[in-house]
């Protein structure tokens, strides 16, 4: 099953399970169905569980937040991330805290949903992944699924939760297919540890596992083994997973999907260098976006975004090897798969 495949199962299951759970957003319904996530929703659950809406961010949020206090579930699909900075005062003041400032009597129980992730030189105002910012509010959950296993399981757990959820997809991510078992459940709050090794730990967040396992088979070739945590969530943060990796390898890369500089990736390694201290055989090394707003031409974005190739570099180094010769290897494969948002 593809991973736009089961959010939209995932989804369809909690509506068929719970009629208070609606989805709503701009173009939610229409011909695209946000890449294929939505499909089927309205011809199963009708115009007043499924609809869209105007282009009015906060507007919208603030519509959500009403309707989960309530009684109601509802599922707010945001097309771009980088459009909730304009819902700010509705999740940083009110969606984050309103439960806390009752007491816990006031539920909110709302999912809002946000695509990052690059695509067709998308430039600055549409390539912001901003789950480090929202990480950063106590009361929000924030959650990051990067396989279709993750994609069904974490969205089913965060319609149910009862505090604000978000989950942020990368738009690359909803071609990757995998098995999906419906009777597995994923706890909001942990990690996974996708892929075993010895010789260091990455991890990884959103479309970085990626780019990491693409690493590991190329670094594997030599006798060098990644260990891949997959953080899936970046709120509630999975620390004792991650310390037991980096425990046994000694070795660390944060492979951000977001930018470095007082981002989430310093979060993980500061953590990491404070209960592994004794154990580290190098320091913790972190990838993430350069330090300037996004660029639009391709060869400049290739140098923004972090890749396989910055993982693989970045493992020689710590580890004292050699670089190895990446000439006729398949970098970027997936965007031939991107057929953009119309």
């Amino acid at each position: 099953m593809t991973f736009r495949d089961a959010l939209a199962l995932g989804m369809a299951r909690e509506m068929e399970a719970d009629p208070s759970v609606f989805v709503f957003g701009l173009d939610v319904p229409d011909h695209k169905r946000i890449f294929g996530s939505t499909r089927d929703l309205v011809e199963k659950f009708g115009p007043s569980r499924c609809f869209g809406t105007p282009l009015c961010e906060d507007a919208l949020t603030g519509i959500a937040l009403g309707a989960a206090i309530s009684g109601l579930r509802p599922v707010l699909v945001h097309i771009r991330a980088d459009f909730l900075l304009l819902t700010m005062n509705q999740i940083g003041n009110m969606i984050s805290c309103l439960r806390y400032m009752s007491g816990g009597k006031v539920k909110v129980p709302l999912v809002i949903r946000a695509i990052i992730g690059r695509g067709w030189g998308q430039s600055a105002q549409h390539s912001k992944s901003l789950h480090g910012m929202f990480a950063h509010f106590p009361g929000l959950k924030v959650a990051l699924p990067s396989r279709p296993q993750d994609a069904y399981s974490l969205m089913r757990a965060a319609v149910r939760d009862d505090n604000p959820v978000m989950i942020f997809e990368h738009r690359w991510l909803y071609d990757v297919s995998g098995v999906v078992d419906e009777k597995v459940k994923v706890e909001l709050g942990k990690a996974s540890v996708i892929r075993k090794g010895a010789a260091l730990t990455v991890a990884g967040v959103s479309w970085m596992n990626v780019e990491a396992m693409k690493a590991a088979e190329v670094l594997a070739r030599r006798g060098v083994e990644l260990e891949i945590v997959d953080v899936r969530s970046v709120a509630p943060f999975d620390e004792e997973t991650l310390i037991r990796s980096v425990e046994r390898t000694g070795h660390c890369i944060v492979a951000d999907y977001d930018w470095v500089h007082a981002g989430f990736s310093g979060e993980i390694a500061t953590r990491i260098n404070y209960r592994c201290f004794g154990k580290l055989k190098k320091p913790v090394e972190r990838l993430g976006f350069r330090h300037t707003p996004c660029p639009s031409t391709r060869t400049l974005e290739n140098l923004f975004y972090p890749s396989a190739i910055d993982i693989i570099r970045t493992a020689e180094k710590m580890l004292g090897l050699s670089e190895t010769d990446l000439a006729g290897e398949e970098f970027f494969s997936y965007e031939k798969n991107f057929k953009g948002p119309f």
